[in-house]
């Protein structure tokens, strides 16, 4: 592998909000295990109420409530969740609509289509079904700024207050916005396209997908063999979805399918599989789109990944004349960088794929469709389509750890990490992250060959367990 362009990287970021240590907000809205404080229903009540009160604050129309919809996945604790934040927003004269289980996109695009003033999902995304918890988005669709989750952060530790009776909010189930959230997906596909023969194995995770993915698809013409849509509140991203794609590869081979397509929990996650079972990410999707886009027209600025995004991407896009950025991990710190640089597609190897021509925010079955599209028009398939990139071997352990920050801080790793970037002499990157949805220290490397990123991997890691289990107060 040739080192061109490949810069020498070393990211132990302590970013802004990593360095600030926010009391309940992650990189993606607030998670844990249910029943352990703050993913219990005590503090989803006092959320209602604290987003609640915010929204009202800042709510202009003289004489009118402010709106929240509230989704969820098919996470059995959803109900217990769904119960208190209503009555949360309801306490702080909040109206409330109720969407049932639908794909975490589907609220962001449905809180902007129904004018709402915010829209809450109740997922642990791809997490196990003993976690849970929650994401907000703005009245435009789009995640909450880091200035409106700090204000709503402030509010939960308020002292609870009901609004008079007068001014208390009401409560509805919408029915129709499935259909209507359907109707916006199939829209994004061109009319002259249609997929007819196709035939594909659709994986919902046993999640907010299950109804609604194989319903677009099949009413496009693709013959659908659907799996993880017999959701029983408990087996959720069990053995399925884009976690274990495993799966799908399985399925795939024996339908003797087109590709396979696979979402996480709550759907704004997917990742894919070409006909001979060969796993496609969130890079490889961002290849497809950006080459096919970048021909005929359509790619707008840079392409935006992470910090996690494979150098071969860079090197690929570059080869084309496509600038690639990397934003922090998080599709919102994505969504930003496409904003302040005028770009439509970016993403996350994990599979949150913003096309931001077609939506607010990830969708993947907006994702899905639009590589659908690339194949239906350029005449290739799946492995065609990615077939001129070539990855950087690259490895990646997760250490479950408690007290991530402080080990990253740690004098032992910081040398671990300069040594292994002396190591890689200029040819590959280096990169430990807390995560911000679990316990975890994340250990990326990319090397010269896959026997070298592994090693690397390894001893970082056993830095890292080592500097855990010697934390003061450590457990």
């Amino acid at each position: 592998m040739q080192a061109r362009g490949l810069e020498q990287q070393v990211f132990h970021r302590q970013t802004a909000m990593m360095m600030t240590r926010r009391k309940y907000f992650g990189t993606d809205g607030i998670r844990g295990k249910v029943g352990i404080w703050p993913i219990s229903a005590e503090f989803m009540l006092k959320l209602g109420r604290a987003l609640g009160s915010v929204l009202a604050a800042q709510k202009t129309k003289a004489g009118q409530r402010p709106l929240v919809l509230i989704g969820k996945d098919t996470r059995v604790s959803g109900y217990m969740f769904e119960s208190a934040l209503e009555a949360g927003l309801v306490a702080a004269g909040v109206d409330v609509r109720l969407l049932g289980p639908m794909p975490t996109s589907a609220v962001a695009y449905l809180t902007h289509n129904l004018r709402a003033d915010a829209g809450i999902v109740i997922s642990a995304s791809h997490n196990p079904y003993h976690d849970n918890g929650i994401k907000f988005f703005s009245a435009c669709g789009e995640k909450l700024s880091d200035t409106v989750e700090d204000a709503i952060e402030r509010e939960v530790d308020a002292v609870f207050s009901t609004v008079d009776s007068d001014a208390l909010g009401k409560v509805e189930r919408l029915t129709d916005t499935a259909t209507r959230y359907a109707e916006f997906c199939k829209a994004t596909v061109a009319k002259d396209i249609g997929f007819d023969g196709m035939k594909i194995v659709l994986d919902c995770a046993n999640g907010a997908t299950y109804q609604v993915a194989p319903k677009v698809f099949s009413e496009l013409g693709v013959e659908v063999v659907a799996i993880g849509v017999q959701p029983d509140g408990f087996n959720i991203n069990r053995d399925v979805g884009s976690t274990c794609p495993q799966t799908l590869q399985t399925a795939v081979l024996s339908q003797h399918a087109d590709l396979g397509i696979t979402f996480d929990g709550d759907g704004d996650r997917v990742q894919m599989v070409d006909r001979c079972g060969a796993l496609v990410d969130g890079d490889d999707i961002l290849y497809i789109l950006a080459r096919h886009w970048h021909v005929h027209g359509l790619l707008k600025g840079p392409v935006v990944g992470t910090l996690m995004s494979n150098g071969g991407l860079k090197l690929a896009l570059e080869d084309m004349g496509i600038e690639l950025l990397r934003a922090e991990v998080g599709d919102r710190y994505v969504l930003q960088q496409l904003k302040e640089h005028g770009g439509v597609l970016g993403g996350e190897t994990s599979g949150h794929i913003l096309c931001l021509d077609r939506a607010s925010t990830g969708d993947g079955i907006v994702a899905a469709l639009a590589v659908l599209e690339v194949l239906a028009r350029s005449g290739e398939d799946l492995t065609q389509a990615r077939s001129g990139l070539c990855k950087t071997p690259k490895w990646m352990l997760n250490v479950r750890v408690y007290g991530a920050h402080e080990v990253l801080s740690s004098e032992q790793v910081r040398a671990a990490l300069v040594e292994a970037e002396r190591s890689l002499q200029g040819s590959g990157r280096v990169l430990l992250r807390a995560s911000g949805t679990e316990p975890l220290v994340r250990v990326t490397v990319e090397a010269v060959t896959m026997a070298q990123a592994q090693q690397l991997a390894r001893h970082l890691a056993d830095v890292v367990q080592h500097v855990a289990e010697h934390l003061p107060d450590s457990t």
